[in-house]
């Protein structure tokens, strides 16, 4: 059986690269997976449970990294016995280009499985293997992504200050009030207090007697 697809990763190709190479990421995205020990150079010993149909079966074997290409590509190839149930192996190769500041992952897979799994007919055996590329690849994504370092991003260049524009400060209100000078009363127009009539002149007692002697 055969499958391909295609991931687009925010992660460098760098990232991605060492990822693949790393055996705790690679046992936190195989489907299954419940101990992996190992390096790339030397492969990696797997233990994978897994339910195939009605079938139920732990496999136990090895993943080997080859026709390494840093950072552009590899071939993971895997093998498994699961007792009764049968075998399993495969492999799939990887390829890495970059785009901007993410990383297009591709794949092709080709897998081949033996005993009472193949007797469960090509549609299930297919159908599971179609599954499992997917979970893994999804998996492994999402890992890359939430491990990938953020880019920090540039500080913004400070805000160069504005002269002021000279202002007239107000008084401070809290500030005490010169004091007002005082100002002069404003003289006041007033009515003029009437005199009293002066008391008229009585003629000199000469001139009264003349006249007495002339009208007497």
């Amino acid at each position: 059986m055969q499958m391909s697809g295609t991931r687009t990763i925010a992660a460098p190709p760098q990232t991605v690269w060492d990822a693949l190479l790393d055996a705790d990421v690679l046992r936190a995205c195989i489907p299954g997976c419940t101990a992996m020990t190992g390096s790339a150079e030397e492969g990696f010993d797997a233990t994978v449970t897994q339910k195939v149909g009605p079938v139920k079966a732990t496999f136990t074997g090895t993943v080997a990294v080859k026709d390494r290409a840093a950072p552009n590509a590899l071939r993971l190839e895997g093998s498994g016995k699961g007792g009764p149930a049968g075998f399993a192996n495969g492999g799939a190769d990887v390829r890495l280009a970059p785009n901007g500041e993410a990383t297009v992952l591709s794949y092709d897979v080709d897998a081949k499985v033996g005993g009472k799994i193949a007797q469960l007919g090509s549609r299930v055996v297919d159908a599971f293997a179609t599954r499992m590329a997917d979970q893994f690849f999804e998996r492994f994504q999402e890992r890359v992504e939430a491990d990938a370092p953020v880019a920090a991003a540039d500080p913004a260049p400070a805000a160069t200050p504005e002269p002021e524009a000279a202002t007239t400060s107000a008084p401070d209100a809290e500030a005490d009030p010169e004091p007002t000078p005082a100002r002069e009363p404003e003289p006041r127009m007033t009515a003029a207090t009437p005199r009293a009539p002066e008391p008229a002149l009585e003629p000199p007692a000469e001139k009264k007697g003349f006249f007495a002697r002339l009208f007497g």
